[in-house]
């Protein structure tokens, strides 16, 4: 497929392609430069002449068939091949399985050379953002399955009559797996596959939310803890493994709860949960007083909005956009005089080629900036402050904008609401910052892949549209900024202005994509220190996994034998997060816990367990592996607990035996 880059050719053909971890695996481009080959004798010789490695060995596959809709070999390639197999001035042909070309290659070749990091497509830009609900659907089941895996080991080892639902959960993890087909997910299918889709994301949220909510119940039984029908407070549920501090907001309670604050929007009543621990629980009684320093919201003399808490100060022009951004802990200006945040653009989105697919760099030229024509204070503290922004959008559209500063928190928040009806257009969002980086830090699976933020080359200016999952952060020595997203994956970032795409509207092959009503989140959060040293990978969690809240009667709950220890638990190393706890495929009362090191480095962490371990061993990611690690009685006796070491960007999967 990087045969099909647009504007650099890649320069290798068999090369050890190593990865954000330090592994390598022996990786092979068919020179040949397709998929689908007919067999040809002008292919085979286009074989050799286009093999970058010769030098190091001679092999190569050859793909052919028809594909991309099946049928596979005919009988007229197959009786050329055999023919063609030992031809004077042709390449010799032999049939024979991948893995047999592979083995020899390992034995056989001679000082390949080394790829690092990521194989960048050239190509298909616009497949990180086209078919925004399917993605956001993606988003929503892949957090949504994590935590009910979590909540059903716990539930399952503290409550005698909870069954973990292990062929159920199996069941819907391959449904969201086939909606990650290679046409589905990127947005490149026609009309009628999104119907499906849009019923198996259904099945998916909605069985996995029945099932989290049995989980939950069954775990707050298993404690003894009275759930109530007149509720007088919330018990506070943490599946990420550190400790959180947020405004939680409770929908439909606010007058029995008598909270600090009523949400104007949906009269949700508001409250600070403190310090829920991470994998554990915390009962919040609303009546009682928060030390949380209240958050204001005033318009100035020159008619911009302020929102200001103890950490920041963000000003807002009529316009909509972010003209000032004060870290008030440091007195600094992150906003550059002359540039703004939060600016809306909309671009010609107009590919040569292929509609949903692809996204051209000289479509970056041709943008109109939409600017707000209403801004409105609506909720006024002290737990959150909030403006309403109101911005047409080309011809047809328009944006709802609910931006929100907490009490207790540095970010900032923007809540979408778009009536999208656009017609070969592209919405971006940009922030500019006055800071200073040559590259900028983007997530990927387990670990950030770090690119440009310049066009010195032809390699750098290829990457004007880049992935990334749930952030990206543009940081210098001491300071930095992460631009955070609930369900959006297409950055840019160019000298200091960081750039998301929110919204596209290619007419083909699906001539209805992304029309109508499209809600999502973004935020930016601002941190001291770089990125190596912050918590963005933390808050971007966070962002993606909000804390899972029951109503409960106060008195019952207070009484009971709760407890608010972790069940389980990552300490002595900040870079090391735990991302699943899960039942094992083999069906038995096992935990596996898998973690990763995000930010690229060394550490070493202890991981505690509370909820009945007698051994552990360090498997892989096939549960297959195990070697024996040293487990240890905690000081308090109340659980057990692991030393792990981990290599920059490594995943490790510990089994913990019943």
């Amino acid at each position: 497929k990087l045969s099909w880059n647009n504007i650099n050719k890649f320069p290798h053909t068999t090369f050890n392609w190593v990865g954000l971890d330090g592994s390598s695996v022996l990786t092979h481009m068919a020179p040949a430069e397709t998929y689908t080959a007919n067999a040809t004798a002008n292919q085979l010789i286009e074989s050799v002449k286009k093999h970058k490695d010769v030098a190091y060995t001679n092999e190569s596959l050859y793909l052919y068939g028809h594909g991309d809709g099946g049928g596979g070999p005919n009988e007229g390639m197959l009786e050329r091949l055999r023919r063609m197999e030992d031809v004077d001035g042709l390449p010799r042909v032999k049939q024979a399985h991948p893995n047999e070309f592979y083995e020899h290659v390992e034995k056989t070749a001679k000082d390949l050379v080394s790829w690092r990091g990521e194989l960048y497509f050239e190509l298909h830009r616009g497949t990180y953002t086209s078919q925004a609900k399917t993605k956001k659907q993606n988003r929503q089941a892949e957090f949504l399955l994590r935590d009910l895996e979590l909540l059903s080991v716990v539930a399952r080892s503290l409550g005698k009559n909870f069954v973990y639902p292990s062929k159920e959960i199996t069941r819907l993890w391959k449904l969201a797996c086939l909606n990650q087909f290679h046409d589905v997910i990127p947005g490149s299918s026609i009309e009628m596959v999104y119907k499906d889709s849009d019923a198996i994301y259904a099945d998916v949220l909605n069985s996995a939310a029945a099932m989290k909510q049995e989980a939950v119940v069954s775990l707050f039984g298993g404690m003894g803890l009275a759930l109530a029908s007149e509720a007088t407070g919330i018990l506070v549920a943490n599946t990420t493994s550190w400790p959180r501090t947020e405004i939680v907001a409770v929908p439909g309670l606010s007058a029995q709860l008598g909270a600090q604050q009523v949400r104007k929007q949906d009269q949700a009543a508001l409250m600070v949960a403190t310090t829920v621990p991470g994998c554990g629980l915390q009962l919040v009684n609303p009546t009682k007083s928060t030390d949380a320093v209240p958050v204001s919201v005033h318009r100035d003399k020159g008619g911009c909005v302020v929102l200001e808490n103890l950490y920041v100060s963000a000003r807002f022009s009529a316009e909509g956009q972010l003209v000032s951004f004060i870290d008030r802990r440091t007195e600094r200006e992150l906003i550059p005089k002359g540039q703004s945040g939060n600016v809306l653009r909309l671009h010609d989105d107009v590919p040569i080629f292929w509609d949903a697919w692809d996204i051209e760099i000289y479509n970056l030229e041709k943008f109109t900036t939409m600017k707000a024509t209403k801004v409105t204070i609506v909720d006024e503290g002290p737990l959150l402050a909030s403006i309403s922004v109101e911005v047409p959008i080309g011809e047809s559209s328009k944006m709802l904008q609910t931006i929100s500063l907490s009490a207790i928190s540095p970010r900032l928040e923007f809540a979408c609401d778009v009536d999208w009806h656009e017609n070969h257009k592209c919405l971006k969002v940009g922030f500019s910052w006055d800071i200073r980086s040559d590259f900028a830090t983007y997530e990927t699976q387990y670990g950030v892949v770090q690119r440009p933020t310049h066009r010195n080359t032809t390699w750098d200016m290829a990457k004007f549209e880049v992935c990334a999952h749930k952030f990206a952060d543009l940081s210098e020595y001491g300071y930095g900024v992460a631009l955070l997203n609930d369900s959006k994956y297409g950055y840019a970032t160019l000298e200091n202005t960081m750039a998301l795409t929110l919204l596209r509207s290619p007419k083909s092959p699906d001539a209805h994509c992304d029309m109508g009503q499209q809600t999502f989140r973004y935020a930016v959060f601002p941190h001291q220190g770089s990125f190596n040293e912050s918590k963005v990978v933390q808050e971007a969690y966070q962002f993606n996994v909000p804390l899972i809240q029951m109503p409960v009667d106060i008195k019952v709950a207070s009484s009971s034998a709760m407890t608010a220890a972790p069940y389980f638990s990552v300490t002595a190393a900040p870079n090391v997060v735990l991302d699943a706890v899960k039942a094992p495929e083999d069906g038995s009362r096992d935990i596996i816990v898998r973690l990763y090191e995000a930010y690229g480095g060394h550490a070493s962490a202890t991981v505690s367990i509370k909820i009945g371990a007698s051994s552990v061993v360090k498997t892989d990611i096939m549960e297959e592996r195990a070697d024996n690690l040293e487990l240890r009685t905690l000081a308090n006796g109340a659980g057990k607990s692991v030393v792990v070491d981990f290599k920059p960007f490594e995943i490790v999967t510990l089994r913990f035996a019943a």
